[in-house]
């Protein structure tokens, strides 16, 4: 069942949300044109999220009580949005819009972020956001076709 708008909530990730925004993250991915040909494990995506927490990123959860239904990773440092996933039971719930409206008020100055090209339904969820297309290119460690967007407030 879809989580109703009213019932979500965004919090800052804890050490304890580690292991459900990883399974959020793989579920997410596992969706066909949405990840790699060769899909992670959740353990490999558990162990990215600590190095890429190290590095700087900043991650905010979408929760339904205490379940993790998404996740907005960024890079304010570089003016990026990194990740974004929600669980697939959930999409459509409005978490996904909630965690972009989440990166863009705490990137006001804008940001990028990229797609996998032939993931049809996060492009559409990005320019209905009103995300412009800035270019295709390759992605850097698996060589897919990916898009770039941009967003910068109004």
């Amino acid at each position: 069942m879809i989580p109703n708008i009213e019932t979500i909530s965004l919090r800052a990730a804890t050490e304890v949300d580690k292991d459900a925004i990883a399974e959020v993250w793989h579920d997410s991915a596992s969706l066909p044109t949405v990840g790699p040909a060769v899909m992670p494990s959740v353990c490999e995506f558990r162990r990215r999220i600590d190095i890429e927490i190290a590095a700087g990123w900043r991650v905010t959860v979408a929760a339904v009580k205490d379940e993790v239904i998404g996740f907005v990773a960024i890079k304010p440092d570089d003016a990026h949005l990194d990740q974004l996933f929600v669980r697939p039971r959930s999409i459509g719930s409005g978490a996904g819009k909630m965690l972009l409206a989440h990166a863009m008020a705490a990137m006001p100055a804008g940001f990028t972020l990229f797609t996998r090209s032939a993931n049809t339904r996060a492009r559409n969820f990005y320019e209905r956001a009103g995300l412009i297309e800035l270019r295709n290119d390759k992605h850097p460690s698996t060589g897919d076709p990916i898009t770039y967007y941009r967003w910068t407030a109004a």
